[in-house]
Parts: structure tokens; C-alpha cells; sequence
């Protein structure tokens, strides 16, 4: 149990550090097949992401990623990315 104090007025929003960051992990979790399963639309959609929100070296990974994939691949991810943006 946390027992601490969190100084809100120093405090960064989530969205302006942690998402970006937690974007990109998701990527390398699906492309390096950490779960047992590579899931290369998952990768791509997680990179994808994580550029848009500001993860730069989301781009060549992303790149990376895209050329182990067919035409139909890359564009489920790139729904289901769009997906993710609408909802959240």
C-alpha cells in the first residue's frame, strides 16, 4: 500500500509523460514476442500510437515492423489504432 504523499502542484499529467512511454512498451511487448506470441498488427498499432503521442524512435520501429506484414495487416493495425484514438 502506498504511503506517501503526492505533491499535485509539481505532479505532470499522465498524458504529458507516462502514455507515450507506455505506448512504445506495448509495441516492443507484441514485435519482441515477450508474451510467448509475436503479434506484428499489434506492434504496429501500439508504434503507431506511441509516434503520434511523441515517441520518435516509435517511427523506425514501427517501419520495421510494417515490412514483415502484408497490405491487409498493416491496415487492420492501422484501424484498430484509429480505434484507440476514438475511444480514448
Amino acid at each position: 500500500m502506498f504511503q506517501g504523499y503526492i505533491d499535485l502542484d509539481t505532479a505532470a499529467p499522465v498524458d504529458a509523460s507516462a502514455v507515450p512511454d507506455a505506448l512504445f512498451e506495448r509495441g516492443l511487448y507484441w514485435a519482441s514476442g515477450r508474451s510467448g506470441v509475436v503479434n506484428l498488427v499489434a506492434a504496429h498499432k501500439w508504434f503507431n500510437l506511441a509516434a503520434l503521442k511523441g515517441r520518435a524512435d516509435a517511427i523506425p520501429l514501427r517501419r520495421e515492423v510494417a515490412e514483415m506484414m502484408s497490405e491487409v495487416e498493416i491496415a487492420k493495425a492501422q484501424r484498430e489504432a484509429r480505434d484507440w484514438m476514438t475511444a480514448n
